[in-house]
């Protein structure tokens, strides 16, 4: 009998709690097969067998965690079941997989009166929630959605039900980290908003080229964390750590971007992103959000950020003030494109405007830095050019 321990998964790290067994008590899996996801408060890891043979579940999910805990046993002396495929069958299975589950799903079930009702009545079978046997679609249920437009499927009316869900490390961690930061630091929000229509003509004359020769697509992320590198460079305090008396200044840029993943928000580190070009930080970004998605991300891919970009836009947000990411002194949010009447040169104009909002620690940023930053980040983005240089080309050429 082999005994699977939580492995440790960072220095600071001591417990962790069991996020979801993949597999059932008593099934028999193969070596190296995911057994279950383990969730530590900054991420969530893997445990595989060590060996093919019996599981047998020790603690269950939700269950906290020491670093060397016993979480199963394998017995590997164990027979292989006949129902248990070979692993080259099992690879071959699971390849037809998609298509058969693609199959059933593209396929309504429903009674013949329910699907003559359906096609007369051209009702989305999506909306109706099935009641007959096996997920079948009845007559009552296609009226039951046809007398209640508009209301979920399956949800019962004037329910007054309640549940409970223990927290997850990471939602703890987040918890605690954002009191942290409201009690700790003198924060402060600064605004400014940004004419987005020089960044988006670029974007649609250059973006066909720019998939072709990079292999990836010209987003905005691209042009907020070269333009923040930028400024941050020339206003080194918002680029600080503050420690008791002592403040760190850093010569580099670690970009944290805040990225919502199905366990809570993360933020991993576009490292040296002053060094980068626009298709490195374009690749970067997809890297670090598909890893956050499918809760692959290393604790040093979300360690050690001096400034962090979060995107509420992409939710649909107006405008918001974002908290700060200790030890981070600062933290930039971009919000919805959305046109607005401007007045340019006395005339009133329709263009796509962005608000953007920078939280910072007044105890080591002053207001002039701190409006001078989003100033700059607002120059850069509404003329790009000035991000070959950092500065105004005419300037440059003029060494003004």
């Amino acid at each position: 009998m082999i005994d699977i321990k939580v492995p440790t998964v960072g220095e600071s790290i001591n417990e962790v709690s069991l996020a979801k067994w993949l597999k059932q008590d008593g099934q028999w899996v193969e070596r190296d097969e995911v057994l279950a996801e383990i969730e530590s408060e900054k991420a969530t890891f893997e445990i595989n067998a060590e060996q093919a043979g019996i599981l047998k579940i020790k603690v269950q999910e939700g269950d906290t965690l020491a670093i060397g805990d016993v979480v199963c046993s394998i017995d590997e002396k164990a027979k292989r079941p006949e129902t248990a495929a070979a692993p080259a069958e099992k690879k071959e299975k699971s390849a037809a997989a998609p298509k058969a589950e693609a199959a059933t799903k593209a396929d309504v079930k429903a009674t013949p009166v329910a699907a003559a009702i359906i096609a007369d009545k051209k009702v989305d079978a999506k909306g109706i929630a099935p009641s007959g046997s096996g997920g079948k679609i009845l007559k009552q249920d296609v009226l039951e959605a046809l007398t209640n437009p508009g209301r979920k499927p399956g949800v019962e009316l004037f329910s007054r039900n309640e549940r409970k869900e223990k927290m997850t490390q990471l939602r703890k961690t987040v918890s605690k980290r954002l009191v942290e930061a409201k009690n700790t630091t003198a924060m402060l929000t600064t605004f400014n908003e940004v004419d987005m229509s020089f960044v988006m003509d670029i974007r649609a004359q250059h973006k066909d080229k720019f998939k072709e020769k990079h292999g990836v697509n010209l987003g905005f992320m691209s042009f907020f964390t070269k333009a923040a590198a930028f400024a941050l460079q020339e206003f080194p305090a918002v680029n600080a750590y503050i420690s008791n008396d002592e403040l760190t200044y850093h010569d580099y840029c670690d970009i944290s971007i805040a990225v919502s993943a199905p366990k809570g928000l993360v933020v991993p580190v576009i490292r040296n992103a002053e060094s980068l070009s626009m298709a490195d930080i374009e690749k970067k970004v997809i890297e670090l959000a598909t890893k956050a998605r499918d809760n692959k991300l290393t604790l040093e891919e979300m360690q050690g950020g001096t400034f962090t970009i979060t995107n509420g836009g992409v939710f649909g947000s107006l405008l918001s003030t974002p908290i700060i990411n200790i030890p981070q002194s600062a933290i930039l949010g971009m919000h919805k494109i959305e046109e607005r009447p401007i007045v340019i040169k006395g005339q009133i104009v329709a263009r796509p405007m962005m608000y953007l909002a920078l939280s910072y620690d007044h105890r080591i940023i002053d207001g002039k830095e701190s409006v001078g930053f989003l100033v700059r980040i607002k120059e850069l983005l509404e003329n790009p050019q000035q991000m070959l240089f950092g500065k105004d080309p005419v300037k440059s050429l003029l060494e003004l």
